[in-house]
């Protein structure tokens, strides 16, 4: 796939295609472009005649429908300027609705019915795993960099990689990471400075030790991930990417290095890898040069992108295979294609508690607890909208409501995407883990992981450096001063997660993950 030339089409075309091919259908264009009465944008005003009322009714009629086919269109122009707009984050793109008045006008009633529409359309299906030779088709370049097997006396999955750049190049000076990352220039100092060293000669020929991680924590936002992250990090036998959240998998590779600015040159593969060089570099000391074979090497290697359990929002534009309704292949495809013995740690929380601390989080300025339930009302009208004509998965795939929500509801859909990974992961390599139980003991969280990652045990102060230090990337005090959500949107987010926490905790085997006792 070229990415940098086979992506971007024209803007007639596209705006064309849009119309006869919408992503979410003939149903959400009439919905995404309703004029509300209420609103009196296009209302008569006057002591006018019968002709001239029916004037300005055609008139506003097609001022609307003009203004809303220029708003379609330069969102297109945009993405053919600097590649597709993407929502940086659901609270910055606002929906008219045929109905967005229920919250303000105090209709409880009104939302609490879309809901049970929602519900009673809920329904799990299996989906259909690609082959590994369609995999390889859609990303030659990740098959032809990774080989099948890795080297046998580590325990991390690193293979050498013959090197023949020039001595006087920077080995980094091109990778994007580092470009867009001015935090980490004292890294790459560093790693400049001890690469050549950390070359391996073998007959005649240099090589430079490549890694993957031997773990993923692959989500969820607003879940715990970077206390885990903080914690495990500090673990002796464990390292890090040189940078949390490298988003390599759902974003980077695709180009999309904030989702405000659309799609950039794609990050190559190799710059990938670059982040892991850090860690590579400690395992060869580990090893030495003269007895390399002979030696068990323990330390692993960890990334933390909170994006990779849900985020394939990017699908549809580089895997649609022409039905529009369901990716036909997913981020843990092409993860089990070259790492089929991966491991995956997953921290959840209440699925109501996350989407508010993310509205809290992600949210702009004058945030109140009823513009939370306004946005909450407005996402679950448009999730009503699109079962009418799909399926539950479908929607939660579906790149263009995902991007027309004002929350993230489908972050918080946590059977969907655990049913997803364990098409292609056993069980035994996926760790789901309770927020609610690592606040309360953090002991405990920590002591699964070490057993779950097969590391060895600690000194106690060691033990005391992991477990007690304080909580990591807590909300922020202005945000605890706005309280609670109001009791009537907790009720109906309960009544909207019901159905999926209740999947959840049966393919789990356990009854917290319900969470009806927060």
């Amino acid at each position: 796939m070229d990415y940098k030339y086979g992506l971007l089409t024209d803007a007639v075309d596209e705006v064309e295609d849009y119309k006869s091919k919408s992503v979410l259908g003939d149903g959400w264009l009439s919905l995404l472009t309703t004029v509300e009465d209420s609103r009196g944008l296009c209302q008569p005003c006057g002591p006018w005649n019968l002709g001239s009322l029916r004037k300005v009714k055609v008139f506003s009629f097609l001022f609307c429908l003009v203004a809303t086919f220029l708003i379609m269109a330069s969102y297109v122009l945009t993405r053919d300027q600097k590649g597709l707009l993407l929502t940086p984050s659901p609270y910055h793109f606002r929906v008219m609705s045929q109905s967005s008045n229920l919250s303000s006008g105090r209709d409880y009633a009104g939302v609490k019915e879309v809901v049970r529409n929602i519900v009673a359309k809920v329904e799990f299906h299996q989906r259909k795993v690609p082959d590994l030779m369609e995999l390889r088709e859609r990303e030659p370049l990740i098959f032809s960099a990774i080989p099948r097997k890795f080297l046998p006396y580590l325990k991390n999955p690193c293979w050498y990689e013959e090197y023949t750049g020039n001595s006087s190049v920077d080995p980094y000076g091109q990778n994007l990471y580092a470009l867009y990352s001015k935090r980490f220039q004292i890294v790459y100092d560093h790693l400049r400075s001890a690469f050549h060293e950390h070359l391996h000669h073998e007959a005649g020929r240099l090589y430079r030790l490549r890694c993957l991680p031997y773990f993923y924590i692959i989500g969820q936002p607003k879940c715990g991930t970077t206390d885990l992250y903080d914690r495990l990090r500090l673990h002796p036998q464990v390292q890090f990417t040189t940078m949390k959240e490298p988003h390599w998998w759902t974003r980077k590779r695709f180009g999309i290095i904030r989702l405000s600015e659309g799609f950039h040159n794609p990050y190559p593969l190799k710059d990938y890898l670059d982040l892991f060089d850090q860690a590579a570099y400690q395992i060869q000391d580990l090893l030495g040069s003269s007895s390399r074979r002979n030696t068990k090497t323990d330390l692993i290697i960890g990334e933390a992108s909170a994006s990779t359990m849900w985020d394939n929002n990017a699908w549809v534009y580089f895997y649609d295979n022409g039905t529009g309704m369901e990716p036909p292949c997913l981020v843990q495809d092409f993860i089990h294609a070259v790492q089929p013995d991966a491991k995956f740690i997953v921290m959840l929380r209440d699925p109501v508690e996350r989407l508010y601390s993310d509205y809290l989080y992600f949210g702009m300025a004058n945030k109140t607890v009823e513009d939370f339930h306004e946005r909450v009302s407005e996402s679950l009208q448009l999730f009503e909208v699109c079962l009418a004509e799909r399926s539950v998965r479908s929607c939660v795939y579906n790149t263009t409501l995902n991007n027309a929500m004002p929350v993230r509801l489908q972050v918080g859909l946590y059977a969907v995407y655990l049913l997803d990974w364990l098409s292609v992961f056993g069980r035994d390599q996926i760790l789901v883990l309770r927020l609610e139980d690592h606040a309360a003991s953090r002991k405990h969280t920590m002591h699964k992981v070490f057993d779950f990652l097969q590391l060895g045990p600690l000194t106690q102060q060691k033990e005391a450096d992991i477990t007690k230090s304080p909580a990591s990337n807590t909300r922020r005090p202005a945000n605890r001063n706005l309280g609670p959500m109001l009791p009537v949107t907790r009720e109906i987010l309960q009544s909207f997660y019901g159905p999926f926490n209740q999947r959840l905790a049966q393919v789990l085997g356990d009854p917290a993950f319900l969470w009806t006792q927060s």
